[in-house]
């Protein structure tokens, strides 16, 4: 049961931050760390819908920590990339390429091989006295240094940074929320007279301040996969260090369980380098989830592989190619180099890849187009 409805809060987080991000997407950049972002996202209404559907999922994922155990029910949470890539497919309708599936699957495979090898057994329902001093210091120094790693850099490593720090955040919140279902099977006199259910409230709200500034800073999935990865990895030394939950020893069963792990991180990763969701809007490099799909048959944002998002002069090509294309002009130069560099609709035209490694090809993770038969 509780890992059912570790899946379903899972589908739940992704749909979370789809609306979520579309509700801060329009914030101006100075709003970033700001009570002007919290102004801003208050009175979008598809960014209280997502709330409202993100307080669900709390319960839902309450739920299945009091009947689960934290190393076993936050790895589960990894599925949400998943989910998030399947419905950005759906938007933005888009094929899934090799990245997508071997991702998928990398994390299907994974998460079920570490709950199969590692079995976690239940331990206490909360650290010790000592252990949740030794939690709380290792978790304020990770996410403050987080967060001041997170003031300066590319678009991609702020939402990067932001993302771990609220992951780390939603881990310790994840730990409360055990403990706090552990206080209300033992009556809830015991619950108020806790300094637990404040603490939960504080750390939900930071959490929650930490991830808009992350959906605002930079791509939805740089972001996401720094929570989706950071938090599983964070839960699970909390689990068996601080809640005595027990996991299959032995050599060769540690090893596998650090494979299997491994095996999940990597297919996050894949899925957060997706070119379905890689920086796709040329005017802030990122997606923007607001606005309808884009108009032209080719992608107009170049896969990673031929352009990396954290070049400096990134968000300036990806200008210079929209207004290229905008103007029907067959090409830009670059900014940097100088050099003359056609664009994706230059490209398209030709019905088929040069396989001359050309910046902009829009054949890549997609089948050539069928040249026209003639008379």
């Amino acid at each position: 049961m509780a890992y059912v409805l570790a899946v379903v809060a899972a589908l739940m987080a992704a749909v979370t931050s789809v609306l979520q991000r579309m509700g801060v997407e329009t914030a101006p950049p100075e709003a970033s760390m700001s009570l002007g972002l919290v102004s801003h996202i208050v009175r979008r209404r598809i960014w209280l819908v997502g709330f409202i559907l993100l307080l669900a999922q709390f319960g839902v994922q309450a739920t299945a920590l009091r009947f689960g155990q934290l190393s076993a029910v936050q790895p589960i949470g990894t599925l949400e990339l998943l989910f998030l890539v399947a419905i950005l497919a759906l938007w933005f309708h888009r094929r899934l390429g090799w990245r997508e599936w071997v991702g998928s699957a990398g994390v299907v495979s994974g998460l079920a091989g570490f709950l199969l090898l590692a079995r976690p057994a239940l331990g206490r329902s909360a650290p010790t006295g000592t252990g949740w001093v030794v939690v709380s210091v290792a978790a304020a120094v990770s996410v403050g240094t987080l967060v001041v790693a997170a003031r300066t850099g590319p678009r991609w490593w702020r939402a990067l940074a932001f993302g771990a720090a609220a992951a780390i955040v939603f881990a310790y919140n994840a730990t409360l929320t055990k403990a706090l279902t552990g206080l209300i099977t033992r009556g809830w006199g015991h619950v108020f007279v806790s300094w637990v259910p404040y603490g939960l409230a504080l750390t939900g709200v930071l959490g929650l301040f930490l991830l808009q500034n992350s959906l605002h800073a930079g791509p939805i999935t740089a972001s996401r996969a720094a929570n989706v990865i950071v938090a599983p990895l964070v839960s699970i030394v909390i689990g068996v260090a601080a809640l005595d939950e027990r996991l299959r020893g032995g050599p060769l069963l540690v090893a596998l369980e650090v494979v299997a792990v491994g095996v999940l991180c990597t297919g996050a990763l894949l899925l957060a380098q997706s070119p379905l969701v890689a920086a796709a809007d040329p005017s802030g490099g990122d997606e923007r989830l607001g606005q309808a799909p884009d108009r032209f048959p080719f992608p107009v944002v170049p896969h990673p592989s031929r352009l990396d998002p954290s070049q400096p002069d990134y968000e300036a090509i990806l200008a210079l190619h929209r207004q290229a294309i905008e103007a029907g002009e067959a090409g830009y130069l670059d900014p940097s180099t100088g050099f003359f560099v056609q664009s994706a609709a230059t490209l398209w035209a030709r019905e088929s890849c040069c396989d001359q490694g050309c910046r902009h090809c829009p054949y890549l993770d997609r089948p050539a187009r069928s040249r026209p038969a003639g008379p």
